[in-house]
């Protein structure tokens, strides 16, 4: 299974008295695979995996996989408590999914052998294709990732660290230990920031929560990074990334919170976020409607 292009996040819309809003996760997803998305990855960090019951994360995939009818490969997020994360992994496989995304586990911190245990343990429960996602208390070692990297459904290895040195040793070690096709992608929040540091050293993937609100402008920087129009990349970045991750970082959460409140500037009312996060205050959500202005101007829509 090949991703490619920009990967689509979407988020997990809820009502006003925070129930799953099935209607608008199906347009929301539907838009997103017509606009040009190369996966659909459901019930992950921007879905609000962290906050859904098992019942509601099935109904998320299943929605997900309908919506996208084949189109694209469709991943769901499993992670967790480890018998939680192996229900995830379960029930995506009941629900029709192609793949999961590996999230870390629930608070320990543990050895990289540890770590392996867990991921194996997730992975062995189906049999659908994973990809690892390192960041916060799962940070491996170039030979963990090796041991990962030898299961034969891992197909893939997400970076959210930032810490290219080590990816790069990571990549090294993957390929000295298999010659099979495997994945490696950028998984930073706003990873448009740092795509052209990933790609010189050979990552090309990457996570666009921003294509969840202007799929316009993801679509527009993907195809300059990847054409090499160096100037439209630049603009975009000064006008339009920038200026989005100094609004994200004003308040946490807001890497979620916000994408939601652009998803319902664009005309689809995406919601509200569920505790421990906070909904965007009104000021903000109108920085952000001022940000997406200018980026799609720079653009040209």
């Amino acid at each position: 299974m090949r991703l490619e292009g920009v990967l689509f996040f979407p988020v997990t819309p809820f009502r006003a008295d925070g129930t799953l809003d099935e209607d608008a996760l199906r347009v929301h997803v539907e838009r997103g695979v017509s606009a040009g998305a190369g996966g659909v990855f459901a019930a992950c960090g921007t879905g609000e995996f962290n906050a859904l019951g098992l019942d509601e994360y099935e109904r998320v995939v299943r929605i997900s996989v309908e919506a996208t009818a084949g189109r694209v490969p469709v991943f769901s997020g499993a992670g967790g408590a480890l018998p939680f994360a192996r229900a995830c992994a379960e029930t995506a496989e009941r629900a029709g999914a192609d793949g999961l995304l590996l999230l870390p586990p629930y608070l320990v911190t543990a050895p990289p052998t540890g770590l392996v245990r867990y991921f194996t343990e997730v992975a062995g429960a189906t049999g659908l294709s994973s990809i690892v996602y390192q960041r916060g208390n799962a940070r491996f070692t170039p030979e963990a990732a090796a041991a990962l990297a030898a299961l034969p459904n891992v197909m893939g290895f997400k970076d959210g660290l930032g810490d290219l040195d080590l990816l790069q040793r990571i990549i090294l070690a993957v390929r000295e230990s298999t010659d099979r096709e495997f994945t490696f992608f950028n998984g930073l929040p706003t990873a448009e920031m740092t795509v052209q540091a990933y790609r010189g050293i050979g990552v090309q993937l990457y996570s666009s929560a921003v294509f969840c609100f202007v799929p316009e402008v993801a679509l527009a920087f993907h195809k300059a990074v990847t054409a090499g129009d160096d100037d439209l990349a630049r603009r975009l970045l000064a006008g339009f990334y920038r200026p989005l991750v100094e609004l994200r970082d004003l308040v946490p959460g807001y890497a979620v919170a916000l994408i939601k409140a652009g998803v319902t500037l664009r005309g689809l009312d995406a919601g509200v976020v569920r505790p421990p996060l906070l909904d965007a205050a009104p000021e903000h959500v109108e920085r952000l409607r001022q940000i997406m202005d200018r980026g799609l101007e720079i653009v040209g829509c």
